[in-house]
């Protein structure tokens, strides 16, 4: 394994990026010459229908050894802890629901990041390209004669526990717990594990992309700026041998056999590519007077929906910052939403949560279930000294939906279920007496 020290990246969100592995292996002034350079086969990946506006068309041009067609027919391969939407398997209850963190795989099995990936819940439908579905993962192998692709949907990783090196047909992105990789919809890759094991959180989005939300009266700069995220440079595999190719297809999983890496690109240009982000670099906007700011003013990346300012899914992240509101309730107040709400802890303590939320652990608040500060937390801050506070050590982050998020049959039954999650809420005081 190379020095990840030394790896490169390219600097912007969705920019129109151009990288070459060997000199002049991007043809210089046309995208399909009648012959590319060294001898490579042109190959454009659309991540968006032809037709699309010009300010939301992704695509890429790869100049590849071998194009992406070269390989043997796709079987179905069972792995009966992944699902996809539409997500029908049981009825989803209105409760309250948290889970406790997967464990890692015992020393004696080999579990690789898509063998140890596990649904817990999602919503919509893969075919009709609306939704999201939400997997954790344990893994202890790295992915050498595997690759894989999904053509349900863009994969946003959310490392917790252990690096990732994510190696693509575009180049190469090493991320680690407090950074995040997004891969988009067909794009081929492999996982290694620098540090033997990794555990984390999937958010599959079979929607529209993954963009920067708007930032309206906040102006020009501010939350993820696009200057932070880092897209891969061009670097290729030139391996022959027996692999297999996975593809998550219409809600299942399909294998061939392939004699060669796929990711053998050479050069490429375009705006759909993987890429990295490390939230520490999150600009947070908060109160400087009174008041909890609505959580939508941490979003890092929205999914739009076809209705304006509701959201496919919203990726949100909690992270350290300074309180300093006056005669303020400052943690998330009590609410009920019609938006549905996933929460995963990367790190730390959560600031509403005293107790139960460990890190690698999730909870699920569905539309119009009551939700907030658990009693420890609200006695203390109800009570505390308004003096300026930094919140540091934690990150903890939202998969935000308009749709409701059905739980699968397996998270409802797995003894990861904390059974007793509503006793959090029990304690609370009755504190009216009928006087001001």
């Amino acid at each position: 394994m190379e020095n990840t020290n030394m790896l490169r990246y390219q600097s912007g969100f969705c920019n129109d990026f151009a990288s070459e592995a060997l000199p002049g292996a991007l043809p210089a002034a046309q995208n399909s010459p009648q012959k590319a350079p060294y001898g490579l086969y042109a190959e454009q990946l659309s991540g968006t229908a032809f037709t699309a506006p010009r300010a939301h068309n992704r695509r890429s041009w790869l100049y590849r050894i071998r194009p992406g067609a070269m390989h043997h027919a796709f079987e179905k391969l069972q792995q009966p802890l992944l699902a996809s939407g539409p997500f029908t398997q049981v009825d989803t209850p209105p409760n309250q629901l948290r889970w406790n963190p997967l464990p890692m795989p015992a020393a004696d099995q080999s579990v690789d990041f898509i063998d140890g990936m596990v649904t817990f819940a999602g919503n919509g439908d893969a075919a009709a390209q609306a939704g999201i579905a939400i997997h954790l993962y344990v893994a202890n192998r790295s992915m050498h004669d595997r690759f894989f692709y999904n053509a349900d949907g863009e994969l946003l990783i959310v490392p917790q526990q252990g690096r990732l090196l994510a190696r693509t047909e575009m180049g190469v992105l090493e991320v680690k717990p407090g950074e995040i990789v997004v891969i988009p919809r067909g794009v081929r890759f492999r996982i290694e594990l620098p540090d033997g094991t990794a555990r984390g959180y999937v958010c599959e989005n079979y929607g529209a992309a993954f963009q920067l939300p708007e930032l309206g009266p906040i102006g020009s700069n501010g939350l993820a700026n696009a200057r932070d995220f880092q897209a891969p440079v061009a670097a290729y595999e030139e391996r022959e041998g027996e692999f297999q190719l996975l593809a998550k297809f219409g809600g299942k999983l399909w294998a061939a056999r392939i004699d060669h890496s796929p990711l053998d690109v050479v050069a490429w240009h375009g705006n759909y590519a993987p890429y990295k982000y490390d939230l520490s670099l999150f600009n947070t906007i908060n109160t400087v007077s009174y008041d909890h700011p609505d959580p939508s003013i941490f979003t890092v990346l929205t999914s739009p929906s076809d209705t304006h300012g509701t959201a496919n899914v919203d990726f949100v992240i909690f992270p350290p910052r300074w309180m300093v509101a006056e005669h303020t309730f400052r943690p998330p107040w009590f609410h009920r939403n019609v938006m549905s709400e996933y929460m995963g802890l990367i790190h730390g303590a959560y600031d509403a949560k005293a107790d139960g939320f460990t890190p690698g652990g999730g909870s699920l608040h569905n539309c119009m279930s009551g939700h907030g500060p658990d009693a420890a937390t609200f006695e203390k801050a109800s009570n505390a000294e308004l003096a300026p506070h930094r919140i540091d050590n934690t990150m903890a982050f939202m998969f935000e939906s308009r749709y409701l998020i059905h739980p699968t049959s397996y998270a409802l039954v797995t003894p990861l279920l904390q059974k007793d999650y509503l006793q959090c809420w029990h304690g609370l005081k009755k504190n009216f007496n009928g006087q001001p």
